[in-house]
Order: C-alpha cells, then sequence, then structure tokens
C-alpha cells in the first residue's frame, strides 16, 4: 500500500542522490513511508516471522541507522505499517456512500471500498488479514481494536434506520469477524484480485443484522 505521508504534499518515494534541497522533514517523512511500504511488501512475500530489518532497509533504500531512528525494531515498523493501513482503509469505508440516504445503499458502498481496495492492494491485504496473526501479542491485540471499530461503523449505520432493532456488540463482531475469514480464506488462496467478486455474499450478511436475531426453530418463546 502506498501509505500516506505525514506532510501536505506529495513525497518522493525515492529521494535524489546528492543535494537535493528537501526540507529534512521532507526527508524523514518520505523515509518512513518507504519503509512502511517495504514491511508490508516483505510480509507479504515472505511471511511475518521470516522478515528481517535487512529485508526492510534493502527495500527501502534506507541505512539500518535510518530505520532505528523511525522504529525500535521489526515489530514495532510492522505494528506501524498496519497502523497506516488500517486508518487508510476505514477511512475509505467510512467515506463510501456520502451522499446517499439509503442506508442499504450504503452498505453496499461500503462493502465494495473495502473489498476494491483490499483488492488494490495484496500486500496489505496480505499483512491486514493474514500476517498480524503471526505478530504476537500485541499484533493480535489491534486486529481485535479494529474489529472492534468496524463493528461500531456497522452499529453507527444500522442504528440511523428508524425502527431498527436494539443489537448486541456480539452480534456486530460476529459479521465482523465472518466478513474477515471470508475475504482471509480467498487471500490465502491468492484469489485478492477476485474479492470484489464476495460483494453479494457480505452484503447479505451485513443486511442480516438489521432483523435481529430471531429464534432457531422449535425455541420456546418468552
Amino acid at each position: 500500500m502506498a501509505f500516506p505521508d505525514s506532510v501536505d504534499t506529495p513525497l518522493p518515494r525515492v529521494l535524489p542522490r546528492g543535494p537535493h534541497g528537501l526540507a529534512r522533514e521532507v526527508v524523514q517523512a518520505s523515509q518512513r513511508a518507504r519503509m512502511l511500504d517495504a514491511m508490508a511488501e516483505a510480509v507479504a512475500e515472505k511471511g511475518y516471522g521470516a522478515v528481517s530489518v535487512a529485508d526492510v532497509i534493502a527495500r527501502a533504500g534506507v541505512s539500518r541507522k535510518t530505520f532505528y531512528e523511525h522504529f525500535r525494531d521489526k515489530l514495532d515498523c510492522f505494528l506501524a505499517a498496519y497502523e497506516v493501513g488500517v486508518e487508510v482503509l476505514l477511512e475509505t469505508v467510512r467515506r463510501a456512500g456520502d451522499g446517499a440516504r439509503d442506508p442499504l445503499a450504503v452498505t453496499r458502498a461500503r462493502i465494495r471500498a473495502y473489498l476494491q481496495t483490499l483488492a488494490a492492494e495484496p500486500a496489505f491485504a496480505r499483512t491486514f488479514l493474514i500476517e498480524v496473526s503471526a505478530a504476537g501479542p500485541a499484533a493480535i491485540e489491534r486486529r481485535r481494536a479494529v474489529h472492534r471499530q468496524f463493528a461500531a461503523l456497522a452499529r453507527e449505520l444500522v442504528e440511523s434506520v428508524a425502527g431498527a432493532p436494539e443489537l448486541p456488540d456480539e452480534l456486530y463482531l460476529a459479521a465482523v469477524g465472518a466478513t474477515s475469514e471470508v475475504v482471509s480464506a480467498w487471500v490465502v488462496e491468492g484469489r485478492t484480485e477476485q474479492l470484489p467478486e464476495l460483494e453479494d455474499v457480505l452484503f447479505h450478511l451485513q443486511v442480516s443484522l438489521l432483523s435481529g436475531p430471531r429464534a432457531a426453530p422449535g425455541t420456546p418463546r418468552a
């Protein structure tokens, strides 16, 4: 994923050699962005456990000293890449469907944005969905927090519908988890570019929230 930079103007991914007249903060922001990109790409290719700091700095074209000026270690860099990528994905999903009044249209637009973003960024898709589980407790806890953020986004949309049922948090988390499981399976199978084909499946899953939980056949009613 081409991670956003921390300044308002676009930054060169590869800095010019020799005197370039760029401000120090511009150089640092460009270096950091390249290292985040490099981490996501290396992890997608080799798996988190096999990636080293040397892999990242070689891909990013920076020195080891520069790496440690930005990050404590490999995990710190990985979590930073994950964090920035998640922010981009969440904001993209949140903005999808802006201006639409029909919650169903917004739901479909958000699902489409989610799938298209992952399909367009296969390295981030693998990092976001698969390799985060291999990065240890801190990464797994961050993934849980991200799932809660997506669940809160779904709740906000459902509760915008007049007369919508009051649903437990666990139901929203279950929908997010089911979505992640379905999409992850396609990523593992090498079908990342085909993810947009899951739009109808995920739409059905999300819309089912609007009806609320139903009693199983044969369950006595209170």
